[in-house]
């Protein structure tokens, strides 16, 4: 199944958020805070300040829920989500993307866009049926999020260096 960009660039960095709050967290400074808003597509208001950083880290165990929940209860999160945040969505076009959708005014709090965007884009993989896309590493010593946008559905692990801490522990395992 091929997603829109805006649905892969939010999935993308709503997962990035979710993991940063493994440890160590990585997500503790508005210096971080301001390199996840340069690293990820968002658009529009960036206090960069300490109540935003307490807001978005807020926000890392509600999109934790919401991403790896079962479809019913993440389409009540999602209602809720959008519901609570006045979301309404319109077409915009902007960084050279054609069209695509926004549903909160891009002066709205940062922590906001990101629930919003994130809900936008849950919609899309419920609709099609794909929540199977999202899923936590398969190393049992983290709980990463993965987002597997594979053709073949292949993806396990949340980052190279669990699937390289897996593969070694697997070689040392066989040679010993």
């Amino acid at each position: 199944m091929v997603f829109t960009h805006d649905t892969v660039a939010s999935l993308r960095a709503a997962v990035a958020l979710v993991n940063t709050a493994e440890e160590p967290d990585t997500l503790t400074t508005p210096q971080q805070l301001d390199a996840f808003f340069r690293a990820h597509p968002y658009t529009g208001r960036h206090d960069g300040d300490a109540a935003e950083l307490d807001a978005v880290r807020a926000l890392r165990a509600l999109l934790r829920r919401l991403l790896t929940g079962e479809r019913d209860t993440v389409v009540a999160t999602v209602n809720r989500i959008l519901a609570e945040r006045t979301a309404v969505p319109q077409l915009v076009r902007h960084d050279g993307w054609d069209y695509h959708l926004h549903a909160v005014d891009a002066g709205a709090p940062f922590a906001d866009r990101i629930a919003v965007e994130t809900a936008m884009a849950m919609v899309d993989l419920i609709r099609a049926d794909e929540l199977s896309r999202l899923s936590v590493c398969a190393d049992e010593t983290c709980g990463g999020l993965v987002l597997d946008l594979s053709r073949n559905r292949s993806r396990r692990y949340c980052s190279a260096a669990c699937g390289n801490r897996i593969a070694v522990a697997a070689y040392r395992s066989r040679r010993s």
